[in-house]
Formats: structure tokens, sequence, C-alpha cells
């Protein structure tokens, strides 16, 4: 585990605002200097099947240009995972995914799902690609992932960021006994979902932590101060619970 817990900023949302009138503004491209300028460890994207935000173009390019990791989102759907194989990001994260969500609902049913993703995690893994579980923090699905043989757990933490009182401090302990399961099993953990400012102090209370996928907050905040300033807050309010280290 690094000394440092990274933060991986997630861009989808710039995309939503350029996808929202079919423009080519604001570009993503455009997005990502400001992240990696204001500390950024990785720039992470969400390419859906149904291409409501970021587009095959702006994967392709970010593969490309960028200074950081490239942290790639997706289902296991075959067509994703020939562009996954195609443009070799530093880490897929298979998420589940539905067309009329709003947004990534719950973690990735591993158990359900196990025969399915076996040989999309041996595929990605034999491109060189480190492979992430977007899960529950459900001791079996975390067990599941480690079967998989998949390197990194990211723990959903919406449950506990859309909670309040009692029910937010029962979904902070099944994140924390998630990470800790996940750590004894010898997986890297990452956290991501709902996260802002508001619920960071709790969410680094949650042990192992190696990296945050921190998106819609930041780009919501990025409205108001502008996208450099926002990833520098964040970067700024992790170091000041965390001291800079882990």
């Amino acid at each position: 585990m690094s000394a440092q817990l990274k933060l991986g900023v997630n861009i989808d949302h710039v995309a939503t605002l350029r996808q929202a009138r079919g423009t080519t503004y604001p570009d993503p491209l455009d997005a990502f200097p400001l992240c990696e300028a204001a500390g950024a460890d990785q720039i992470t994207v969400h390419l859906r099947e149904d291409r409501r935000h970021i587009q095959d173009r702006d994967v392709r390019e970010l593969r490309k240009r960028l200074n950081v990791a490239l942290n790639l989102e997706m289902a296991n759907n075959a067509e994703i995972v020939a562009i996954a194989l195609e443009v070799k990001p530093d880490e897929v994260c298979l998420v589940p995914e539905r067309r009329q969500e709003l947004t990534t609902e719950g973690g990735l049913d591993v158990v359900s799902q196990f025969t399915a993703l076996q040989p999309t995690v041996a595929r990605l893994q034999g491109a060189g690609i480190r492979v992430s579980l977007f899960v529950a923090p459900d001791r079996r699905q975390i067990e599941q992932s480690a079967a998989l043989r998949a390197e990194t757990v990211e723990l959903h933490t919406g449950a506990f960021c859309d909670a309040q009182g009692p029910e937010a401090a029962r979904e902070l302990d099944l994140l924390m006994e998630g990470a800790r399961t996940a750590h004894a099993l010898g997986l890297t953990v990452n956290a991501g979902h709902g996260i802002n400012l508001a619920t960071l102090g709790a969410i680094l209370r949650i042990p192992h932590m190696d990296t945050l996928n921190i998106g819609h907050s930041i780009v919501a905040r990025a409205v108001f101060v502008g996208l450099r300033a926002a990833v520098s807050e964040m970067r700024a309010a992790m170091n000041a619970y965390t001291g800079g280290a882990v």
C-alpha cells in the first residue's frame, strides 16, 4: 500500500454537460490537466454501454495524453471489453450497469456472476490490465472477488453517504469490516460513490484504503470554484484528515 492515500478524479460529468447539448464542449480532455495539476493520482471514466457521457474517443485520447494512471469503469459487456483490451488502461473497474439508472445503484454481484466474470478478468489481466471489482461491503462478494484473482475491490460507499444517524453508523461499520476482510485476503482496497467533503472524514476512518475515486461532488463544486480548485480542496482535505498517509 502506498504511504499516501491516492485520489482518483472521475470526470464523467464534464462529459455529461457536453452531451446534454450535443456540443464539443466542455471537453474531458481539457479537464484532466487541471485535475493532474491539482493533485489527482489517476483519472477515472466510465464508458457506459449507452454512451450517455464518456465516448470511445475520450477514452482513447485520455490513454494517449494522461500523465497519471487511467482507471476505466465498465460493465462486463463484450463490446466494452474489446475497447479496454485495445486501449489498455492501467486499471479496469468492473461495475454493474442498467440503462435506466441515473448512476451506479449498487455493487457488482460477483457471487451470481462468477462464471461470467472469470474469462473477462483473465483476458484483462492477460493484457497487463489491473482488475478491480466494484462491490458492496459484503463478505461473500469480497471473498468471491479474491477467488476470481482480481487485484482490487472498490467498496461501494453510496449507502453510507446517503444514510443518516444510526443507519450511517451501521453502514460505516460494514465498510470498515469489508475493508478488513479484503485486506486479509490480499486485495487492494479502494472506495467510491457519493463521497464529498462532508462525508470524507468518516470515509477516511475505513482502514487499508489505497485510493478514493470521487467524481460528481468535485465536478459539482467546480461549477462555483473551478475544477482545479475543487480537486485541490479534496486533495487538501484528504491530507488534513490523514496527515498525508494512510
